[in-house]
């Protein structure tokens, strides 16, 4: 696992790579399914202004660092 981010979301052999950037990483992954959740109760989307979307955002990568540190 890379630091904090998970390393890669899909990782693929080296020899595919040639360079290029391996995508997003397993802590954005992790925070876009955390926030999908949130967003999934009505009650979010009758708010939704600067200040929700900087919960959702925040919440979203609380819970993905949560995940990250139950798998070891």
């Amino acid at each position: 696992m890379t630091d904090k981010t998970g390393g890669a979301a899909f990782p693929i052999p080296a020899t595919e790579l040639h360079g290029t950037h391996t995508g997003m990483s397993l802590r954005d992954y992790l925070a876009a399914k955390a926030m999908q959740g949130i967003l999934a109760n009505p009650g979010q989307l009758d708010n939704v202004n600067d200040e929700a979307a900087k919960w959702v955002a925040r919440d979203a990568y609380t819970m993905a660092d949560a995940m990250l540190k139950a798998r070891g």
